[in-house]
């Protein structure tokens, strides 16, 4: 019996541990492991309890039930897969957080990446459509926040006709379509319009995912060379 509340006593004592420790590398609270053995060493985390951060409190984020949490999973390990663990600790990515209706400031968003802290949140019951590209276009945030200079938005704004312009911020504007042009014009979706950065991750994740159009014009093709090129001095091996 002694033997049994020793045990006990013990379990009692590392979860508190476990939880300081997670929140300690994410800063992100309410959150337990759901993977962490994985071959690319990405340790995917979920939210047990809903959570709310940011400077401003202005994060939201929601647990999610079981079932959901299993199915998406098995979608996001898959994609998640295509980056080894070389490419991902040089790009910052380590920790993967599951949760469901994300939000910034009351708007909805598929993810939040924080290279600083080595993080990127997913909600896992963003619509099911653009699931599989949004994982990559998120990732690629995490890549262009590491590699600014290598990334520049000036020389990818270049690209672009003369007379366009971004908007300020990707929130700033109404174009926020993500269905793919099937003749793109410089563009491969409506949110490609809003900034540059965003321009860059949806040109990325479309190459991710294999579902480009099937006519390229010549602004589309620079672009995409762009970002053939400049991942490739991350690592040479990358495939995409």
């Amino acid at each position: 019996m002694k033997i049994f509340n020793l045990i006990l006593l013990y379990f009692f004592l590392i979860w508190p541990v476990q939880a300081d420790t997670i929140y300690e590398l994410t800063k992100i609270p309410n959150l337990e492991i759901y993977n962490i053995k994985t071959d690319n060493k990405l340790r995917y985390l979920y939210a047990k309890k809903p959570f709310t951060i940011g400077i401003d409190n202005n994060i939201n984020c929601y647990q999610p039930s079981k079932q959901d949490l299993d199915k998406k999973y098995q979608i996001i390990e898959k994609n998640l897969n295509r980056y080894s663990k070389n490419f991902l600790k040089k790009i910052n990515l380590k920790y993967i957080v599951l949760c469901k209706d994300l939000s910034i400031s009351g708007i909805n968003t598929a993810g939040i990446p924080d290279n600083k802290m080595k993080t990127l949140i997913l909600d896992i019951k963003f619509n099911e459509k653009y699931f599989e590209r949004v994982i990559h276009h998120e990732v690629f945030h995490i890549i262009n926040d590491s590699f600014k200079d290598i990334f520049n938005e000036k020389t990818w704004s270049n690209f672009n006709p003369i007379k366009f312009n971004y908007a300020e911020c990707s929130t700033c504007t109404k174009k926020l379509g993500l269905d793919t042009y099937s003749k793109p014009n410089g563009f491969i979706t409506e949110y490609s319009q809003s900034t540059a950065s965003e321009d860059m991750a949806e040109v990325f994740s479309h190459l991710m995912n294999g579902n480009m159009p099937k006519k390229i014009d010549p602004i589309l093709e620079k672009k995409i060379k762009f970002i053939r090129m400049n991942i490739l001095k991350i690592d040479k091996n990358f495939i995409l």
